[in-house]
């Protein structure tokens, strides 16, 4: 039979209804249709020629991005675009001056370009390499039966109709039909979220039912914990369930960053602005000067070039980029490795964090915590495999011996009853087999004495666990003590109906309705606070019993039962806490049992007690107006498909919520890459999971999350501080060349040169400018520390720009002063104008090219803050003086030495220059200074 007849089983997304579902047929029908005898298996011939004809059982790999394209990527930037056009207009004018020397400005923009290309190459290898040292580095292999014998073949070999063989650690490698199966129990957490192993029964399902529900089914990807079984492969690559999933994943697209877009909106309008000025400039410098020549239209040309050039700061990408990188390398020393660079600013934007359960907000360790017995109850302290913690009774040591004594035959029953092992491996206390049972391992390690009790036992024999009788016994001897016993784990209330007494103490009393009635209400007190319940029970039996031990479960004495729960990571609630308080929604979404997930959710502090979880079926009942209502007032969902999660984190995002998605399973992938930033788990996380997110944690740890939603906000805010300077800064440079060449007559610069255009600035000046005394302040800002509590403020809407119209207003009058300083200053210097001076062009132009710089070092202490005076933590950042001092003295480099003065074109100062220069700077802060006192005095009372 072709595998296209099993196609119609859709996936774990929606119920399979196709008539031929394998699920819904006979094993032996399904084996036949596949060409295959079970107790034989295919032959080594035919599982090659179906390989050859199927391929390999592998999930369809993305084409490696060639080196061409992530260098092409690089430059996909709207400021870079600016750049190039500048870089274009640059080798123009120096074509048309005669090409005579290098072309300095075309080289020294395109010098910034190559770097910050060559910065974002650099950091994304470092990430890819980070994720490639998260991945396993075997190959899973399966054990098949083949030509009638057992082998062991790489799972990518499996084709349709292998028998696989089953049995406890292996992992699933291909979906099959169940053919057999003896206590076989699979974790399917990986593919459902369901955290409970689920006990796996070949009988064919009646109708249609949900992925969790296919219990004659086993899916790749999944793991069995206990038991063993044979199934016939019905699907293998990118058919199988987590093909399914791939394959959603491929279609679901993939949105910019919040900063993406708006450095992408700033761009756009920097160059309408650029080619708006330029072109006045050049039409009114034109017509004041009435060029007619080619040489006059060139120096025009230039001039429009040099406007460009300050209007565009040609250091913003790169510097976005550094501090960026810088804000990587943070998070990957706290175990988070990001994969894109923007994706560190937007986890600092996030409104809403959608994390999965378990293994990621819980330990994915099963734990007892209760324990009911006739005498009252027991609470376990301590969480996951470690076996560390105390018995409390009423939240201290208890004092009831008969209660102590009932509490250890319960542990210890459940503890001989089992079949998981407990190790310590390399520092790490490890289990194999199902997580309930090593729960009694480690419970034995809390109530004094009972590990002593437990290995005074052998175990002589034992009765599976199976779905149908929902318990399991071992016959056990304690050798050289007295008679053997029965000791039986299973589902309370079927363990209960196997009992006639009931231990109190030390003595058995007999089991009449009041106290199985008691047992009873225990078991559903436990089961309300949504623990899973299970009780143990025992029956002693003589030194050498015969006959089949399953006869013997029968007359048992009842012991009590355990609580037990997939437990809280203890930072986890923490995390929330803090997450909350910065006004960061945290939502739980689950395959998980919904009075579970609503209990863990009220534990972690996600939701109030009693809160319920709204299920998928539910979700899938409502239309596109009622999701985005439940959405909006609901944080835990429970019983979810990959296409329910999806369609939440695409309901938030429609309501313009920046969205965190946590998760480590398959069944994540698709929210992951369609939210905001996918957040994936790098110790549990599959690789399908890993490829789709932007940020791995390295530790599983929720609370590396709220980490670095800390660390992504003071990114943003250092990112805000930069674009102030820059901006400001690069306005100061506009409005020195724009109104330099107005009012050039007005400050006496038109007279003071025999050249038919005068400028009040040199292209290479405001290069220098832009690439040294901009960039390295700038940079310094990028690593501002943290001066307010950012989590204490609630994240920014996507409505809020960056650059907003009180921070615009702030831009064009800090750079309006610095243009009208660097003029007054040049005034003075000048003959003619407004202040009569004696001075030449070359040192009038230097003392106000000059000032400008030194403007903009003023400025940087202005940008820290749109309110708070630059007195304030003045010395708070070391960089950032380094960064002054140094760009102070290479200013004072460029005029006093004579190499350089021919270079940049200036003359030497003498000391009043030096002073009547800082002086005049000097005057940008004053301004700021007196700008924010007034605010500061007018929003005082109203908590701004």
């Amino acid at each position: 039979m072709e595998a296209s007849n099993f196609d119609g089983a859709v996936g774990g997304v929606r119920v399979a209804t196709d008539s031929l579902d394998p699920a819904q047929r006979d094993a032996a029908d399904v084996a036949r249709e596949l060409g295959v005898d079970p107790a034989v298996g295919l032959s080594s011939t035919e599982a090659a020629r179906r390989l050859a004809a199927d391929g390999p059982n592998e999930l369809r790999a993305r084409p490696p991005v060639p080196l061409w394209r992530k260098v092409l990527a690089q430059f996909q930037d709207p400021l870079v675009y600016l750049l190039l056009v500048a870089v274009a207009i640059s080798l123009v004018a120096w074509a048309a001056e005669g090409a005579t020397g290098p072309p300095v400005d075309a080289i020294v923009i395109a010098a910034v370009i190559l770097l910050n290309a060559l910065l974002g190459l650099v950091q994304e290898a470092k990430a890819e390499n980070a994720v490639a040292a998260l991945q396993t580095m075997t190959a899973a292999t399966s054990t098949v039966l083949r030509d009638g014998e057992l082998r062991t073949v790489p799972a990518a070999e499996l084709v349709r109709g292998d028998v696989l063989v089953l049995g406890e650690g292996d992992a699933v490698g291909a979906d099959a039909r169940l053919l057999g199966a003896t206590a076989l129990r699979v974790s399917e957490a990986s593919l459902t979220g369901e955290s409970e192993a689920v006990t796996k029964d070949p009988a064919t399902l009646p109708g249609p039912a949900p992925l969790g529900d296919r219990l004659d089914m086993v899916y790749k990807g999944t793991a069995v914990v206990q038991g063993v079984g044979r199934a016939v492969v019905t699907r293998t690559g990118m058919g199988t369930e987590v093909g399914a999933i791939a394959e959603m994943l491929d279609a679901t697209a993939e949105a910019p960053s919040p900063l993406q877009r708006e450095i992408a909106g700033v761009s756009k309008l920097l160059g309408v602005t650029v080619i708006v000025i330029a072109v006045v400039v050049m039409v009114v410098t034109a017509v004041v000067n009435q060029v007619s020549t080619l040489s006059e239209f060139v120096t025009v040309l230039l001039l429009g070039v040099s406007l460009a050039v300050a209007a565009v700061p040609e250091g913003l990408p790169a510097i976005l980029s550094v501090v960026l990188a810088i804000g990587v390398q943070q998070m990957a020393r706290h175990n988070a490795v990001v994969k894109k660079l923007h994706a560190v600013e937007t986890l600092g934007s996030a409104s809403v964090v959608a994390s999965d359960k378990t293994g990621t907000l819980t330990k994915n360790e099963m734990t007892i915590q209760r324990i009911a017995t006739a005498s009252g109850q027991l609470e376990l302290t301590g969480v996951g495999y470690r076996p560390e913690g105390a018995a409390l009774q009423d939240g201290r040591e208890p004092t009831d011996p008969a209660l102590v004594h009932e509490a250890g035959l319960v542990i210890g029953g459940g503890a001989l009853a089992n079949d998981a092992q407990l190790a310590l491996r390399d520092g790490e206390w490890q289990i194999q087999g199902d997580p309930t049972e090593a729960a009694f391992l480690v419970a034995a390690h809390k109530l004094e004495g009972t590990v002593e009790r437990v290995e005074r036992f052998e175990r002589r024999g034992e009765v599976p666990f199976t779905s149908e009788r929902k318990m399991m016994s071992a016959l056990v001897d304690p050798p050289g003590e007295g008679d053997w016993a029965l000791v039986t784990k299973g589902a309370p209330d079927v363990l209960l109906r196997r009992c006639t007494g009931l231990q109190v103490g030390e003595a058995v009393v007999p089991l009449d309705d009041a106290r199985r009635a008691a047992a009873l209400a225990d078991v559903e007190a436990l089961s309300a606070q949504a623990f899973r319940t299970l009780g143990v029970a025992y029956r002693p039996l003589p030194a050498e019993p015969r006959g089949e031990l399953e006869r013997a479960e029968r007359d048992l004495v009842y012991v009590g039962v355990v609580g037990i729960i997939d437990p809280p990571r203890p930072e986890a609630a923490a995390a929330v806490a803090e997450a909350r308080r910065a006004g960061v929604r945290v939502m739980m979404i689950t395959g998980d049992h919904p009075t579970t997930a609503a209990r863990i959710a009220a534990d972690l502090g996600i939701v109030e007690p009693g809160a319920r979880a709204v299920t998928g079926p539910e979700l899938d009942a409502l239309d596109e107006a009622g999701l985005r209502d439940v959405v909006s007032t609901t944080s835990v969902y429970a019983r979810v498909a990959p296409q329910n999660k999806l369609e939440i984190v695409d309901a938030l995002q429609a309501g313009d919520q920046v969205v965190a998605m946590t998760g480590d399973g398959v069944n994540d992938a698709p929210a992951l890459k369609s939210a905001d930033i996918g957040v994936a788990m790098g110790i549990t996380g599959t690789e399908v999971t890993k490829e789709a997110a932007k940020m791995i944690l390295g530790d599983d740890n929720f609370a590396t999350i709220v980490a670095a939603v800390r660390q992504g906000r003071v990114i943003f805010d250092n990112i805000k501080k930069f674009l102030r300077y820059l901006l400001s800064s690069n306005m100061g440079e506009v409005f020195t060349v724009f109104l330099g060449v107005v009012l050039a007559g007005v400050i006496g610069l038109s007279g003071a040169s025999e050249e038919a255009v005068v400028v009040p600035l040199l292209a290479t000046q405001i290069l220098w400018i832009n690439l040294v005394t901009d960039s390295g302040p700038a940079l310094a800002m990028g690593v501002d520390p943290e001066v307010d509590d950012v989590m204490a403020r609630p994240p920014r809407r996507l409505s809020d720009r960056i650059i907003d119209r009180r921070m615009w207003r702030g831009i064009l009058s800090i750079g309006l002063v610095m243009g009208v300083v660097t003029l007054l200053t040049m005034d003075i210097f000048l003959p003619g104008g407004l202040v009569a001076g004696s001075d030449s062009l070359e040192v009038a132009r230097t003392a106000g090219f000059t000032t400008l710089v030194l403007a903009q070092l003023f400025n940087t202490f202005n940008s820290r803050s749109e309110t708070t005076s630059a007195f304030r933590h003045l010395f708070a950042n070391r960089w950032l003086w380094a960064a002054v001092l140094l760009a102070a003295a290479l200013q004072v480099a460029i005029v006093e030495v004579p190499f350089l003065q021919t270079a940049f074109g200036t003359a030497s100062l003498d000391l009043a220059h030096w002073a009547v220069a800082l002086a005049m700077a000097s005057v940008v802060l004053w301004f700021d200074e007196a700008r924010k006192l007034l605010y500061r005095l007018r929003h005082r009372g109203r908590g701004a």
